[in-house]
């Protein structure tokens, strides 16, 4: 016949043996409620890390997710700007009408870009290089010119919000001194 264990209730302890074991097992417990605590802390770190992650994509999302199509929206702007430009005063006499529904267009899409956070970013002749929202088309020796300075405006630029879409296209004076 085979020979039964006795059940860990059964055995006899004494005192000091039964101390030692309360205080390993006690100690076990502490160890596994400061690991569980540690990982549930952890765990709540990770919850708010998600969250603000999951906020700020969502903002972003909101702000630069039309930039694709503001991009493509720029050259629209640029052709109504050109077609003014090249209107002469005998062209806007003969076509008076026609002049207006594109001025009208050029106000109504600008107007929806500022709508949209879309800013131009507008040089002027004389204004200092900035690399940061200015693309330098070429460079010119112009009399009069300090070195960086904007000699002539091909394009305007445009930001979207606070993100260049499209730096503006300048020529730059390369005068030395």
């Amino acid at each position: 016949m085979a020979q039964e264990n006795p059940a860990p209730e059964e055995v006899e302890l004494d005192p000091a043996q039964e101390e030692f074991i309360d205080a390993a097992e006690l100690d076990a417990l502490r160890a596994e409620r400061d690991e569980m605590r540690d990982r549930y802390m952890r765990a709540l770190a990770d919850a708010e890390n998600s969250r603000k992650r999951a906020d700020r994509d969502r903002r972003e999302a909101e702000q630069y997710g039309g930039s694709r199509l503001a991009r493509d929206l720029l050259p629209v702007y640029d052709n109504l700007k050109r077609a003014l430009e090249a209107a002469s005063d005998e062209t806007r006499e003969q076509a008076a009408a026609l002049i207006e529904g594109v001025e009208l267009t050029l106000r109504e899409l600008s107007n929806v870009m500022t709508k949209h956070g879309v800013t131009a970013v507008s040089p002027s002749v004389g204004d200092q290089f900035d690399a940061q929202v200015h693309q330098a088309m070429f460079e010119a020796p112009v009399p009069g010119t300090k070195a960086g300075q904007i000699i002539q405006v091909m394009a305007e630029g445009f930001l979207l919000h606070d993100r260049l879409l499209r730096p503006a296209q300048v020529g730059v004076s390369s005068n030395i001194g």
